[in-house]
């Protein structure tokens, strides 16, 4: 960047210790920003990455109090004398949950709010209202209520209301978190086109780097335990190990390529995988691929649920699902996928028993289960939540695990027994006597999957056991229910939006499109059929397109031997 220009952002040696902690969470953060530029925040949780940004719309010290030192100017004003209300004009945040940055009853509504703050002129008010809606394709949703709409949608809502403040800067928190693949390389491709027609300078907080990379970023910037550690473009941060030392994940292409041994370089622009340069890689990774053992599916035992000919509708008229037939058999790990509202959910909903369906079976062991209570399937189908907060009801650990029992009638030294049991399974023993609120969110999900296991059920379903989660708690939650499975044994159902997960986890995927079951397969097998991925909204792994440019004429056993690879490597480290 021509040194000539000044920076939009100018952090001089900030550092910020929240009153509450005796540590401060930004040590000594030298960053500056310049206008149009595009940068990329990464780190894991805790590293200081949501503080940082508290810092550029004023949140931080006018909303969290702490010490602050050094220098920090945005568009040469300092936040703390500007105040929330006076940065909101220069730095549009918007959140990872759209929902909690909604206050009108319709979209127009709300991304007028702003406007209507400052008293604007009506008819400057439509105008603005109808350009911005213009820009991000709203125009035909403006009479909605913004609750209403798909996760997508919300999000251009929430982005809709700080562009019609003509911010300088647009400051995207974790912005892929509960979105499903396509819609979200959909909104990394809106960011761009916004940056380019737009005056606006874009930072986005994001553990999905891959999906970020989608389009040219311009800097990445690694923090980790308050500092910034790494300042790079995306092609020097790749060709080094940074990343994955600190806990975040790499793309998958990238982390094969190494695998295989190439000593990746920045002048092949491995940023992008469509225009990267493989040529000098190519050898090593045909070699690797050959040498590498057959992936073999896994043996699983008899049929354990069985859905037949679901059709189901809330309202009578709009079909959520039809027709919908598959089996899951003992012991497996199988990952439910599809664009929002494709009906993953209430399928869950009808296998739970919250639903009935209008038309079909659900057998458990070859036995029919319409006439079971929820309370009766809740003793053989667990379900858990996306959020632990939404589960939890008890203020201590030991209370909450032993509930489902306890309503149950069942004595006291029963249910203290089979808690600690569980707990011990769970690796939540040490915290037995601590209060449910004490506990990290990863451990709080650990509490709540352990108060279904202490149920002994055969089945447990998931909605989106990793979600905004960092790769290290990715990791550890996800390498918790394998051994579960193991230990319980258990059979696992899992609704996501995460294609690694399901890629890294699962032995079978069953796809949901528009309320019809359109593939049960292996994992690699769907997220290398395009037609597939573009009609269920997922996106097609990057491990496809290296086979391809490797010369390899099967994308999916690559895929697959890969991740056997890469699985294997990482418990590995995780056991030493």
């Amino acid at each position: 960047m021509d040194g000539r220009i000044d920076p939009i952002i100018d952090f001089e040696n900030v550092s910020f210790k929240y009153r509450a902690q005796q540590e401060p969470t930004l040590k000594d953060i030298n960053l500056k920003i310049y206008p149009g530029e595009k940068i990329l925040i990464a780190g894991q949780s805790g590293s200081g990455k949501s503080t940082l940004a508290h810092c550029l719309n004023a949140l931080i010290p006018c909303s969290f109090t702490g010490d602050m030192s050094g220098t920090l100017r945005v568009d040469g004003q300092e936040p703390s004398k500007l105040g929330v209300f006076g940065m909101s004009k220069i730095v549009g945040t918007v959140l990872q949950d759209t929902d909690g940055q909604f206050i009108a009853l319709t979209v127009a509504e709300d991304i007028a709010f702003a406007l209507e703050n400052e008293n604007t002129p009506q008819k400057d008010m439509y105008e603005k209202v109808d350009s911005v809606a213009s820009k991000l394709e709203l125009t035909d949703l403006l009479g909605n209520a913004p609750g209403e709409l798909s996760g997508g949608q919300k999000q251009r809502v929430s982005l809709g209301g700080v562009l019609a403040c003509n911010v300088k800067v647009l400051l995207f928190d974790e912005p892929l978190a509960n979105l499903d693949p396509a819609t979200g390389k959909r909104t990394i491709v809106l960011i761009d086109e916004l940056l380019k027609k737009e005056d606006l300078t874009v930072i986005i907080i994001e553990h999905r780097l891959e999906d970020v990379l989608h389009k040219d970023v311009d800097r990445v910037v690694l923090m980790d335990g308050g500092r910034i550690i790494a300042d790079k473009t995306p092609d020097e941060l790749l060709c080094s190990n940074l990343l994955i030392e600190n806990g975040i994940r790499e793309p998958l292409y990238i982390a094969a390529l190494k695998a295989a041994g190439a000593k990746i370089t920045p002048d092949t622009k491995p940023q992008h995988i469509e225009t990267m340069n493989v040529e000098p890689y190519k050898e090593t990774v045909q070699k690797w691929y050959h040498h590498m053992p057959v992936h073999r599916g896994v043996n699983t035992g008899e049929t354990l649920l069985s859905v037949e000919g679901l059709n189901f509708s809330y309202d009578g008229k709009k079909q959520i699902l039809s027709d919908v037939s598959f089996n899951i058999k003992r012991g497996e790990m199988v990952a439910l996928v599809g664009k929002n509202g494709a009906g993953k959910s209430t399928l869950a909903s009808l296998i739970c028993g919250f639903n009935k369906p209008d038309k079909g079976v659900i057998r458990l062991e070859g036995n029919d289960i319409s006439s079971l209570s929820i309370k009766e399937r809740g003793e053989r189908i667990g379900y858990v939540m996306q959020s632990p907060n939404q589960m939890i009801s008890k203020p201590m650990i030991m209370e909450e695990v032993g509930l489902g029992l306890a309503v149950r009638g069942v004595p006291h030294s029963e249910v203290e027994y089979r808690a600690k049991e569980i707990l011990k399974i769970c690796g939540l023993y040490p915290f037995r006597n601590w209060p449910v609120s004490a506990l990290s969110f990863g451990q709080k999900k650990r509490v709540s999957i352990a108060s279904i296991l202490i149920m002994n059920p055969d089945i447990l379903i998931l909605d989106e056991p990793t979600a905004g989660q960092d790769y290290m708690h990715y990791t550890e939650i996800m390498e918790f229910l394998v051994n579960i499975r193991k230990t319980l044994p258990v059979t696992i159902v899992m609704i996501t939006h995460d294609m690694h997960l399901m890629l890294e986890y699962t032995d079978r995927t069953l796809v949901l499109t528009d309320g019809k079951l359109l593939m049960d397969a292996a994992p690699s097998e769907v997220l290398t059929d395009q037609e597939v991925c573009d009609r269920a909204y997922l996106k097609r792994t990057s491990l496809y397109d290296l086979a391809l440019k490797c010369g390899i004429d099967d994308p999916s056993e690559f895929a697959a031997r890969f991740i056997d690879h890469d699985r294997k490597n990482r418990v590995a480290k995780i056991d030493e």
